[in-house]
């Protein structure tokens, strides 16, 4: 197996792209398939993000995906066609809710409630981010970070996904957790993310709601970091094994993912096993686009 074409924002459409199918269970059907990636099972963001996608082509009447929550109940296969079967919840005046379902086999492997709003005049507050936070262009690329670095269970496959195999430039502060954790031992970080190159259109998604199918499928990658922080435990350890187990995302306000955001999280908790991460994802100018909590299977032998 080999990993997509480094430094393309790609891979991320590639997995959005999806195809209108025959409904077996509910009212609305599409399918897409997990991208490549180097470990046994496919990246949960594909979930995310697809099922966020076939929400998205099932609400027709102009309103915006605000929030999701979501399960993921079985491992999924790596370049595998996945199954999303829509439910038409609700459709009101103000707001529209939808459940959708990932299958594969013929087995559920991801369940999750989407919410959308029409929208209307209120106030307006949000989060600051922190101070003091060194801009993207002072901080090394994954790539430049792991060019003459090796150890632990990373292999040629995995340094390459890393560096430039996920879509988007991931740049840490205090410093990355993939064969050691640079910096301090705090229960929390800052990524900026950027695509690699301008994200493509999507068939079937207006660009704000790929924007918003990008900021889903991202947000998976780095979000148990500040738990593995904390814990002391680099992606590459040897006998590390993560999993995510259920996932939940705010989107606040629409916004471009064509500049640098950052990304900025904390872990809440950790213990038997499960960690617990929030984040929250900034544009250069402060605005708070949107916020994440996802709790993690983390085992350590």
């Amino acid at each position: 197996m080999t990993t997509q074409a480094l430094e393309t924002s790609a891979a991320f459409t590639a997995a959005v792209t999806l195809t209108p199918a025959e409904t077996e269970y509910f009212d609305v059907a599409f399918t897409a398939i997990t991208q490549p990636c180097p470990w046994p099972k496919a990246y949960g963001g594909d979930l995310v993000a697809q099922a966020a996608a076939a929400a998205m082509r099932s609400v027709t009447d102009g309103k915006t995906l605000h929030s999701m929550h979501g399960y993921f109940l079985r491992p999924a296969d790596i370049g595998a066609q996945v199954r999303y079967e829509v439910e038409l919840l609700r459709d009101g005046r103000g707001y529209s809710t939808r459940q959708v379902r990932g299958y594969q086999h013929g087995k559920p492997i991801y369940v999750c409630l989407a919410n959308f709003a029409a929208g209307e005049p209120g106030g307006t507050f949000h989060a600051e981010p922190p101070e003091a936070v060194p801009d993207p262009e002072e901080l090394p690329s994954s790539a430049t970070y792991l060019a003459h670095r090796t150890g632990g269970t990373m292999t040629d496959e995995s340094k390459a996904y890393w560096s430039g195999g996920r879509s988007f430039d991931m740049r840490h502060v205090p410093g990355p957790v993939y064969l050691t954790i640079e910096g301090r031992r705090a229960p929390h970080q800052a990524v900026w993310i950027k695509p690699f190159d301008p994200l493509r259109p999507v068939e079937g998604l207006s660009d704000p709601q790929r924007d918003m199918a990008a900021l889903a499928y991202v947000c998976d990658y780095t979000i148990l970091e500040p738990v593995l922080r904390v814990l002391d435990l680099p992606w590459a350890r040897p006998g590390l094994i993560t999993a995510s187990l259920d996932h939940a995302m705010w989107f606040h306000r629409p916004g471009p993912v064509d500049d640098w955001l950052l990304y900025v999280q904390e872990a809440v908790a950790a213990d038997t096993g499960r960690g617990l991460g929030t984040g929250r994802f900034f544009t250069r100018d402060r605005r708070h686009l949107a916020t994440v909590a996802q709790e993690g299977m983390i085992r350590a032998v």
